[in-house]
């Protein structure tokens, strides 16, 4: 290890009781150039170093893959970690079939024979996947979201990552897959459920535009999907690995972007949680050369200490943070009821966070094909989201899927020449018109 802090980082992360707190990190900025190490570790020190905060000292990747690498090297988060003793949630994209996945694993044996323990005990956990059982449902075909994985195959990823991982430093990390709140609901995907050690549950009330979505009732979604989903899991544990509202852009119903609703969001949702759970905010900056819509970062441009809005969290009672420590069982069960209504009749849609910010979380790839949504995936109970449109990923590849469940890109950026796949994150570029689709189907 390179110094005390990281040694002491270690140490804590094989603490039974380490609650891991950090933000979302994709693999390239918002204009599409890849990130390098020394832009990771200016955005882990600054994390770590924002003011009116403590312990945001953790991050959570999409990719094993440098972008830009022709020989799928380790991504250059891994060293920038290590010189930051920043612990990582690892992530191994999962959307773009078995070579793809092959890639990723290739990357993660590679970190490990060339980072040795300074690598492994940084890792909080693997995640297999992000988001790749939404994008295959219909609500995810209507976004045109991208290509996703069908749950036997991320059940079988899972089982390969444990033969890759085993005797090595990450043999006994745990391992679990991400996705919105509206797949974990589904009884379809109760195999990725069953071969996880976690799940990983992204929702954004911002994007629940089919229900009164204000920030006055931002806490109360959040608390209902992550109700509905510890439901759902039984008892695997549930980390919390993307939230947050938008500082800017449009609106989505009464989800209206401002620091004052991002702020309020914060202290109602993430204070309460954070050094308790594990958390990973969406997200640290995502305005570092072009400002998405909408955007969610917590500092601007440039990357600074200084946030946007008050992040001291000197709002929040003890009563208020040992309430959102734990969810009672009555109230699981009541969420869970409300949100399993099937919309009947006026095909109205019953809730849901549906699709994510856009991660910029791709490495780039060669004519890549895949199949979504090909299964037999049936609608969520509950369900709902916003956003619409073809996907453009960051390095100019559009993916789109079609009510067939077929998807497929195809393009060769002159600057890439990697034999992974085109990852993109959590998906939603344009937003507005989702749920015309999703009601048309």
């Amino acid at each position: 290890m390179r110094s005390s802090s990281v040694l002491a980082l270690a140490a804590s992360i094989t603490g039974a009781t380490a609650a891991f707190q950090g933000f979302n990190y994709g693999a390239t900025n918002s204009d599409g150039t890849f990130k390098y190490q020394a832009t990771y570790e200016a955005e882990f020190k600054a994390a770590k170093n924002l003011v009116g905060t403590s312990g945001f000292t953790s991050a959570r990747l999409y990719t094993m893959i440098q972008g830009g690498s022709s020989t799928n090297e380790p991504t250059q988060a891994i060293p920038a970690a290590i010189s930051q003793g920043t612990s990582l949630l690892l992530g191994l994209w999962a959307s773009g079939g078995q070579g793809p996945f092959d890639a990723e694993i290739t990357a993660l044996k590679s970190a490990i024979a060339q980072y040795g323990t300074a690598f492994t005990d940084l890792v909080a956990g693997i995640s297999v996947g992000s988001e790749d059982l939404y994008r295959i449902s219909p609500m995810g075909v209507a976004a045109k979201s991208g290509y996703g994985a069908e749950p036997a195959t991320l059940a079988a990823y899972i089982k390969q990552l444990r033969s890759a991982i085993a005797g090595t430093g990450l043999a006994n990390k745990p391992v679990g897959h991400v996705d919105t709140w509206t797949a974990w609901v589904n009884g379809t995907n109760q195999a990725v459920i069953d071969a996880c050690d976690w799940v990983g549950m992204d929702a954004y009330p911002y994007f629940q535009s089919t229900m009164s979505n204000s920030i006055s009732s931002g806490k109360a979604l959040f608390e209902d999907a992550l109700a509905a989903t510890q439901t759902a899991v039984g008892g695997k544990d549930v980390w919390i690995t993307e939230t947050g509202w938008p500082v800017s852009g449009s609106s989505q119903n009464l989800g209206v972007p401002s620091l004052a609703n991002a702020k309020t969001y914060w202290d109602e949702v993430g204070c309460p949680r954070f050094g308790k759970v594990n958390i990973w905010w969406y997200t640290l900056q995502d305005a570092d050369s072009v400002t998405p819509n909408p955007s969610f970062g917590v500092v601007g441009n440039p990357l600074s200490t200084t946030p946007l809005y008050d992040l001291s969290c000197s709002n929040i009672t003890s009563s208020s943070s040992s309430s959102a420590s734990a969810t009672s069982s009555s109230s699981r069960s009541s969420a869970a009821s409300s949100l399993s209504t099937v919309a009947t009749g006026s095909a109205t849609v019953t809730g849901g966070s549906g699709l994510s910010p856009s991660k910029n979380a791709g490495v780039g790839g060669t004519n890549v094909t895949a199949t979504a949504g090909s299964g037999p995936y049936t609608t969520p109970a509950a369900s709902g989201g916003s956003g619409s449109g073809n996907y453009s990923t960051p390095t100019g590849i559009k993916t789109s899927a079609t009510g067939t469940g077929s998807s497929s890109a195809s393009s060769t950026p002159s600057t890439v020449s990697s034999s992974a796949a085109m990852i993109s994150g959590s998906f939603v570029a344009i937003v507005g018109s989702l749920f015309a689709a999703v009601l048309a189907l």
